[in-house]
């Protein structure tokens, strides 16, 4: 009986600290499943700066079934991924993980068990981070609930982009969907197919620090509302409608105290009150048309999603 081939891509971004152990433990789960799948280790490196790929050069060369792609610039964490699903187009089975080993490459394993159940994606709910800040989880929570509001697509608040997928699911990927702001934990529910979720506790990190800044969290969150709803463009029309009608109702409200009362003053502050309050709307809702309008200029640019700089230990 033929083997299936399972690739496992871990995008990588400065983890010099920590990237030779992850290579290490992750090497050693994938040896014991070597009786029924064929396997490969394959990182993507979104242009690191201290010295993180000449590791994995180094190990690529004692390892020829570790595979090293380097990206010219950095692209991102989405972006990383989408080049590791496109150049893993011989895995019957990929699986996606961070390369800080938060992502335990011991639940490897009981993900291949749910797939073999016949589910096409099986995706990790964190049950517990230890490296998340009050604050860090606060903010997610809000995230969460509002993409959850404003779209149908329904993203557990604790996802991971841990997540193992079959053929036929990255070849949807490689081929139809190839959105530039991509927010693939809400692209692989919109997929559909046969989905389970495995909680997993993520540890500490074993080196370095979090790479996920405020700013990236906050545009990431935004590309996953832009990406799967409308809503906040019909939202704004009701706002639109209800200060228009508030605006209605106290013009009659003032022509009507002029002709009871003429010696009401000229109320030049309920005009400046007015004024900026009627501006803040219109600016809030010129901010989501610009940020709707932003999705479709970088659609229409057409630029790659990434570039490969150096593909190591790929077949011509």
């Amino acid at each position: 009986m033929q083997k299936k081939q399972l690739t496992v891509v871990a995008p990588v971004f400065n983890e010099k600290e920590v990237i030779e152990r992850f290579y290490l433990e992750t090497k050693q789960v994938l040896a014991n499943l070597s009786d029924t799948y064929s396997t490969r280790l394959l990182f993507v490196v979104d242009r690191c700066s201290d010295g993180t790929t000449d590791i994995l050069r180094r190990l690529a060369d004692t390892d020829r079934e570790l595979q090293v792609l380097t990206l010219s610039s950095r692209f991102g964490h989405q972006m990383s991924l989408l080049a590791g699903i496109d150049y893993a187009q011989d895995a019957d089975v990929l699986i996606m993980m961070d390369s800080d080993l938060q992502h335990p490459p011991q639940l490897i394993p009981e993900l291949l068990r749910q797939h073999e159940k016949g589910n096409d994606i099986v995706y990790t709910v964190r049950a517990e981070n230890a490296d998340a800040s009050a604050l860090r989880k606060f903010t997610g929570n809000i995230f969460y609930r509002v993409l959850n509001y404003f779209t149908d697509i329904p993203v557990n608040a604790n996802a991971a982009d841990f997540r193992l997928v079959t053929k036929r699911v990255a070849q949807i990927m490689r081929t139809g969907v190839r959105e530039r702001n991509m927010f693939l934990r809400g692209l692989f529910t919109w997929i559909g197919f046969n989905q389970v979720a495995v909680e997993y506790v993520a540890a500490k990190r074993a080196g370095g620090t979090s790479k996920y800044s405020l700013s990236r969290m906050i545009a990431l969150a935004t590309a996953g509302i832009l990406s799967f709803s409308t809503r906040p463009l019909k939202l704004s029309i009701f706002v639109g409608l209800g200060f228009a009608s508030l605006s209605f109702l106290m013009g009659i409200a003032t022509l009507g105290a002029y002709f009871v009362n003429r010696s009401i003053p000229s109320g030049w502050t309920t005009i400046v009150m007015l004024l900026l309050l009627f501006s803040g709307v219109q600016l809030i809702v010129l901010g989501i048309l610009g940020a709707y309008i932003g999705g479709i200029y970088e659609e229409v640019k057409a630029r790659p999603h990434y570039i490969v700089d150096e593909a190591i230990n790929f077949l011509p």
